[in-house]
């Protein structure tokens, strides 16, 4: 049996985290070995709220928090760093924010089709999945988008990052991701990266909802940023995948134990 963990990356998810720890019960349990959620330094109640929640879980869940703001991308970082050194097969990632759901991974999970992939990544815009009050401009923006990184990565592309996503932790090693952006376009470049080192990645479609999420995003200079990535990309390729793209340097990405169940 595979030995997987759902990593939850949070920051200022009082509200949500109690329902996204919640949504780990039923099916998926059975597949799930531990749950690590790693709180970016929340000014909020996230990580006794995240504490409480896991109290109630029948695997074994701990509440970490980085030492430093490593933003979205930091976190994963810190999250692959955990898969590699516990020995874990695979890594399920799973956003602190409540948009995604867990139960859409479960046929993933039934069916084994993971192991077929070194990424396997929920994809809000393909057929099948479904986004309730998602707006038309955004779904716009985000299929030009989509093709455009479909044609200069030369594969399909369906969804530059969702927050549904599973990778395989052998395909983690070598720390190819390390230098990496630490903010929101962390996924973007892991997409790019993967593709040059030739990674077998695949999409499944989810559901998406938005709720009482805020989101960190700002539309228009995200935009500008992932178009000049892909410029970039398009030119450099392995010697743009392998600079330095942090804009602060981390020698190690650590992490405090804040508390666990007694599972």
């Amino acid at each position: 049996m595979d030995k997987i963990l759902i990593f939850i990356p949070m920051y200022n998810c009082e509200k949500q985290i109690p329902r996204v720890i919640a949504q780990i019960t039923g099916k998926v349990l059975s597949y799930i070995t531990e749950i690590l959620v790693i709180d970016n330094g929340s000014p909020d109640n996230s990580i006794n709220a995240a504490l409480q929640a896991i109290q109630y879980c029948t695997v074994k869940a701990k509440v970490v928090q980085n030492v430093d703001n490593y933003s979205l991308g930091g976190s994963h970082k810190v999250a692959f760093q955990y898969a590699i050194e516990n020995g874990f097969d695979y890594l399920i990632v799973l956003h602190g924010d409540d948009q995604g759901s867990i139960n859409d991974i479960v046929p993933i999970l039934e069916s084994k089709m993971y192991r077929n992939a070194d990424m396997t990544l929920g994809s809000r815009f393909m057929k099948g999945s479904k986004l309730p009050g998602y707006s038309k401009f955004r779904i716009f923006g985000n299929i030009v988008y989509n093709l455009l990184f479909s044609i200069v990565l030369f594969r399909p592309i369906s969804d530059l990052g969702s927050g549904l996503n599973m990778y395989r932790a052998a395909s983690l090693k070598g720390a190819w991701w390390y230098k990496l952006p630490d903010k929101l376009s962390f996924n973007y470049t892991m997409l790019m990266a993967a593709s040059y080192l030739k990674q077998k990645i695949r999409f499944f479609p989810i559901s998406w909802q938005e709720e009482d999420q805020v989101s960190n995003v700002k539309i228009m200079r995200q935009a500008v940023e992932m178009a000049g990535m892909l410029v970039k990309y398009f030119f450099l390729r392995g010697r743009y995948i392998k600079s330095e793209l942090r804009q602060i340097i981390v020698e190690k990405y650590e992490y405090r134990t804040i508390g666990e169940n007694q599972c």
